[in-house]
């Protein structure tokens, strides 16, 4: 694929990625993605995956559901060898490949949109809440796991 610098697209449901279902909220759509092969001026073999994807997210602060855009584009070097890892340039990430060289493109965007989702989904234009919390004299004695000793040493 690298040599004939070949070129796929495809669309993958949500619902078959196993992996990824468990941090939607319902996994309903699709991710498009596009796979291009070839290799860089040093090269190195590589493959560009693009993929866009709309995740159906729960908002941490409003419990509501929103869709997530997603669109990325990420350059992989296809790489023999942990070792060969090094020699990539900035702006590759490696890809581990077997001997036979074969490729799983569902497993590879799955592994990207798994990578882009966010740790704590907060919908955009969603309240932000800011409030600083400062816990009062009762609070701090019954967090303080001396306070029982303190007690007992009055007596």
């Amino acid at each position: 694929m690298v040599a004939a610098q070949r070129e796929f697209e495809g669309r993958i449901p949500l619902a078959s990625m196993a992996r990824l279902r468990d941090g939607l909220l319902e996994p309903e759509g699709d991710a498009r993605f596009t796979l291009a092969f070839g290799t860089d001026a040093l090269r190195l073999p590589y493959v560009e995956l693009r993929v866009e994807a709309e995740l159906p997210l729960e908002c941490q602060s409003s419990l509501q559901r929103f869709l997530l855009p997603v669109q990325l584009v990420q350059r992989l070097g296809l790489v023999r060898d942990e070792a060969d890892e090094a020699a990539l340039p900035e702006g590759y990430e490696a890809l581990l490949v077997d001997a036979d060289g074969e490729l799983k493109p569902a497993e590879l965007v799955e592994d990207e949109l798994i990578l882009a989702l966010p740790v704590v989904a907060v919908a955009p234009g969603a309240e932000v809440v800011e409030r600083e919390f400062v816990p009062g004299a009762e609070e701090t004695a019954e967090a303080n796991p001396f306070a029982a000793l303190a007690g007992l040493k009055k007596r």
